[in-house]
């Protein structure tokens, strides 16, 4: 007899979502999470509509500053557009951490502070971190090791000698009073910088761009984010991330599925990430028997967000960067419908 229903890989967000899903369900469940304690990262940290409405439906809802919409700036202009329905929120990503840790705890997971660098399939179903399961949900981040040990990661694709187009993410917190209830997405002539309000005294800032981007260089292009954090305290560590691209040949394979990021990833540049894992965390768990049926509402649930995130980000790091903000600017009502895709 295997030790476990559903063994999850990664105590992440999203992995604890998987967990509290499958314990819904009536599954017994493990989570192999070698950090122990409360678990920060490099992320954005807002949730959309779309993330806090799959959050409240596993009765998890942690504390934050309301998010009313977003707002495309450069030194040219902006653009802003308000949610049509409800809001969204920014949330501390140690505060979401341990809310969700506290949802699967209550309802029975059991938590083992252990790697899984072993992944073997069996005739019963599956081993990892000698820990035995009838399914496992690989929910290990960007750098999945069970992507990775399962041969289900593609080699990567040759690039131009010189050429590097793949994309980081920074992020660091300042100790301030928010200024605004949108999310400002910051347009410099290389990076982008990502202002969420995440409490009524903390704002966090994340800059996403090629290599070597920098907070302070990217703060010096943007005059008008740099006025609004001058004399503000940084609150904790700048974190980093990436490269952020990243991709998979299959999504499910005998019992194993692969969830969110490990699942393949595009960029954080629409601010999707958490609500497209929590969507596939939630199809992987209704799939666990049908690998086939999970490959299709992987595609479903991520479908919208590949499309749209590809496309920006084909656009933010072509010749035409500069021209995003204007012409967003020039047509509201295609703004709109694109913020309107990402709050779902």
């Amino acid at each position: 007899m295997p030790d476990t229903d559903v063994l999850v890989v990664g105590g992440g967000p999203v992995g604890l979502a998987a967990a509290v899903e499958a314990r819904l369900r009536g599954l017994d469940v493990v989570v192999l999470e070698p950090r122990q304690g409360t678990v920060d990262k490099a992320c954005g940290e807002g949730l959309m509509p779309g993330a806090l409405r799959l959050l409240r439906g596993w009765d998890v809802d942690p504390a934050g500053h309301p998010l009313a919409g977003i707002s495309y700036r450069s030194p040219a202009g902006h653009v802003d557009h308000r949610f049509r329905g409800p809001a969204g929120r920014g949330v501390r990503r140690t505060v979401l951490h341990d809310a969700l840790r506290a949802r699967a705890a209550d309802l029975g997971a059991v938590t083992v502070a252990r790697r899984a660098d072993d992944v073997r399939l069996t005739a019963g179903g599956v081993v990892a971190g000698d820990v035995s399961a009838r399914h496992l949900l690989a929910c290990d981040g960007l750098h999945s090791t069970v992507r990775r040990g399962l041969g289900l990661e593609p080699p990567a694709p040759r690039r131009p000698e010189g050429v590097d187009r793949r994309r980081y993410g920074l992020r660091r917190h300042f100790r301030l009073a928010p200024w605004t209830d949108l999310v400002e997405v910051h347009w410099s002539p290389d990076a982008e910088a990502y202002v969420t309000p995440v409490a009524p005294d903390l704002v966090g800032v994340a800059v996403l761009g090629p290599r070597g981007a920098d907070l302070p260089a990217t703060l010096a292009a943007l005059p008008e984010l740099a006025a609004h954090l001058d004399g503000a305290d940084p609150a904790g560590p700048l974190r980093g991330a990436g490269p952020l691209r990243q991709r998979s040949t299959r999504r499910a394979v005998g019992p194993v599925r692969l969830v969110g990021d490990a699942s393949g990833y595009v960029d954080a540049l629409t601010g999707e990430g958490l609500r497209v894992g929590f969507a596939q965390a939630r199809a992987a768990v209704a799939t666990l028997d049908d690998p086939e049926a999970y490959e299709r509402a992987w595609r479903a649930a991520t479908r919208d967000y590949r499309v749209l995130t590809s496309a920006l980000v084909a656009w933010a790091t072509s010749p035409l960067r500069p021209a995003l903000v204007p012409v967003a600017r020039r047509s509201p009502a295609l703004f709109a419908t694109v913020v309107e895709r990402l709050a779902r």
